[in-house]
């Protein structure tokens, strides 16, 4: 598959910033990431995305999947399932491991779907 980068601009822009507040994600009772660290990330009308942290995130309650999308703008994209949130949590966890430039600071961090887990609280 011939996979094209393209570059964010004012007609699709990417905003990274740093989230100040606390990020927690939890199921089913357990912590799967707890963070100070977390990035924002705006993509053009998009909702922002809260990336977490390898470092932060619980990782031994993830499950790395086949599944794989891409994203011009941010390159190829891993998916991680919380295998105790059981059909639900399938490929509840993103990650870009090695994104293009644009994206570069989101290198090490994962991304959770909000109705894959029970809460994803910012305080």
């Amino acid at each position: 598959m011939n996979k094209t980068m393209k570059l964010p601009g004012p007609d699709h822009p990417i905003t990274i910033t740093p989230e100040s507040r606390r990020v927690t994600v939890t199921l089913g009772g357990t912590v799967i990431a707890d963070s100070t660290r977390a990035l924002s990330l705006k993509e053009a009308s998009y909702p922002a995305v809260l990336y977490i942290p390898r470092d932060d995130v619980r990782m031994d309650q993830l499950e790395r999947t086949e599944h794989a999308t891409y994203c011009p703008y941010k390159g190829d994209c891993a998916y991680y399932s919380i295998p105790s949130g059981g059909e639900r949590s399938v490929n509840a966890v993103w990650s870009y491991e090695h994104p293009f430039p644009a994206a570069a600071q989101i290198a090490s961090y994962l991304a959770f779907y909000p109705d894959r887990v029970d809460a994803i609280k910012v305080a």
